[in-house]
C-alpha cells in the first residue's frame, strides 16, 4: 500500500490516496501505522477520497484507531496532495469531513502548495452540541475540578470538542498526566481535546495540545480555532492573532461578520513510500 508522511506544523499523518489504494479496516491500520517505533510512526491516519458533494473527502482516525471528525492541520496537507498530485488544478477547493464542508484556499508557487487557509465554519458554543455536561448552556470561564487540580475552563466544539485553559509557564506542564486527566472526565462523553494556553500579547498567544486519543502533539488546528474563539469571549486576544505550537505559528481570525475561523499555516510533504500490512 503506497502511503504519503505529510505534517502540518508538526502535526504529522500517515495520508493513503483512496482513488487509487482500498483500505478495508482503517481503525486497525491507524494503530498500526502511527507506532512510531513498529510503523510509520504518525498522530494518526487520514484517508483521501473522492465525495459526491465536495471536490474531495477526507476521513482521519486517531493513533488509537478512533475515528475523529476533523484535523484542520490534516485538511491542508489534503489541500497540498490533491494539486500536486494533479487531482485538481483549483486554488479553491471544498472538503468532506465528518465536521461538514471545509473550504480550503490553496496558494500554489511553481505547481506547489507551502501554505494553504481553510475555513474552519462557526464555532460550536452550546454545550450540549460540543458535548460537554453542563447545567448552563455555554461553558465559558467556569471552574472545574480535575482531581488534585482545578481549572478554569471554556469549551469550544470546532467539528470535534475541546477544553481550552489559560494558564502561565505551560511549558512546565506536566501535560501527560493533567491532559489525560481531562480528556476522559465523566464531563466529556466523547472524551476532549484539551488547550493549554498563554497569553503573550493581545495578538499573541502560546499554546500546548493535548489530543483526544493521540496525546501531546506537536500542532492541532481545530485547536488553535478553538483557542482564537475562547480568548476572545474571554477578552484575551483580539479577533486576529498568531498561534504559537510546537511545530510552529498558525494565523488565525475569528471572523467578527460570518462568525467564521479562518486558519492560515504550511504544509510539508516528509516522504513517501510502500506499507505492507
Amino acid at each position: 500500500m503506497e502511503f504519503t508522511k505529510m505534517h502540518g506544523i508538526g502535526n504529522d499523518y500517515v495520508y493513503i490516496d483512496c482513488f487509487k489504494e482500498d483500505v478495508k479496516n482503517p481503525h486497525e491500520l491507524a494503530i498500526k501505522v502511527s507506532d512510531r517505533h513498529k510503523g510509520i510512526g504518525s498522530d494518526g491516519l487520514v484517508l483521501i477520497m473522492p465525495s459526491e458533494i465536495c471536490d474531495f473527502r477526507m476521513r482521519m482516525f486517531n493513533a488509537d484507531g478512533s475515528e475523529a471528525q476533523m484535523c484542520g492541520n490534516a485538511s491542508r496537507c489534503v489541500g497540498k496532495f490533491v494539486y500536486e498530485q494533479g487531482y485538481t488544478q483549483k486554488d479553491k477547493i471544498t472538503l468532506e469531513t465528518k465536521a461538514g464542508t471545509k473550504t480550503l484556499q490553496l496558494f500554489p508557487v511553481n505547481g506547489k502548495i507551502e501554505k494553504v487557509r481553510v475555513d474552519m465554519g462557526e464555532p460550536e458554543l452550546i454545550a450540549s452540541k460540543i458535548p460537554v455536561k453542563w447545567k448552563n448552556d455555554q461553558l465559558i470561564n467556569e471552574f472545574i475540578d480535575f482531581g488534585e487540580k482545578k481549572y478554569a475552563v471554556t469549551c469550544v466544539s470546532m467539528g470535534n470538542p475541546h477544553a481550552v485553559i489559560f494558564t502561565e509557564k505551560i511549558d512546565q506542564l506536566d501535560i501527560k498526566n493533567i491532559g489525560s486527566v481531562i480528556e476522559n472526565h465523566p464531563m466529556f462523553p466523547e472524551r476532549t481535546n484539551v488547550e493549554f494556553v498563554e497569553i503573550l500579547s493581545p495578538v499573541h498567544a502560546q499554546m500546548r495540545v493535548w489530543e483526544r486519543g493521540a496525546g501531546e502533539t506537536q500542532a492541532c488546528g481545530t485547536g488553535a480555532c478553538a483557542v482564537i474563539v475562547a480568548a476572545v469571549l474571554n477578552n484575551r486576544l483580539e479577533r486576529k492573532a498568531t498561534v504559537s505550537l510546537l511545530g510552529g505559528d498558525l494565523e488565525l481570525e475569528w471572523n467578527e461578520e460570518n462568525n467564521h475561523v479562518y486558519k492560515t499555516g504550511g504544509a510539508v510533504k516528509v516522504f513517501e513510500g510502500n506499507y505492507e500490512d
